[in-house]
């Protein structure tokens, strides 16, 4: 099975990255979008990014724009949101699918790792969450409706 530390995906500043630059670091993957009911999370993600950034956690923020058309925005557009609004210094991604025939490899992966229980595995709105630990394996998918900060419980756990 492919790891995760096996893919890439282009930064939001268009330079391809290896996942494998993130082994041994907690990672919280998120898909976001700017204009989400749930875009005030931007705010929690940072406040964890920056709580736990020093013991080897990252959060990857990955725009999409397959729900609700909520990530309209290009890449200079989404990067200036999110600076302006939240201050976010987490790594944002270029824009990408996450469900559906061109779902970026990324969540095929995790996706395949840890299906939506009942709603089945496809990513079902903006802000859905995965969390993986040091060794690359998804341990945890969170709904959209979990607030970041009560992730620090799962988050404390991996580190």
């Amino acid at each position: 099975m492919t790891s995760i530390y096996d893919l890439s995906a282009r930064t939001i500043d268009g330079a391809e990255r290896p996942l494998g630059e993130y082994r041994g670091k907690v990672l919280l993957v998120v898909n976001t979008a700017s204009q989400c009911g749930f875009t005030y999370q931007y705010k929690g993600l940072e406040a964890l990014h920056r709580k736990y950034a020093d013991r080897g956690f990252e959060v990857l923020g990955f725009p999409c724009n397959q729900f609700g058309a909520q990530e309209p925005g290009d890449a200079d557009e989404i990067k200036n949101f999110c600076s302006l609004n939240y201050d976010v210094t987490f790594p944002m991604f270029a824009k990408i699918d996450v469900k559906g025939p061109q779902a970026h490899p990324i969540y095929e992966h995790l996706t395949r790792a840890k299906g939506g229980g009942l709603l089945g595995r496809d990513i079902k709105w903006n802000f859905t969450k995965f969390l993986i630990g040091r060794d690359g394996k998804v341990i945890a998918r969170f709904p959209p409706t979990a607030k970041p900060e009560t992730l620090e419980g799962a988050i404390e756990r991996s580190l």
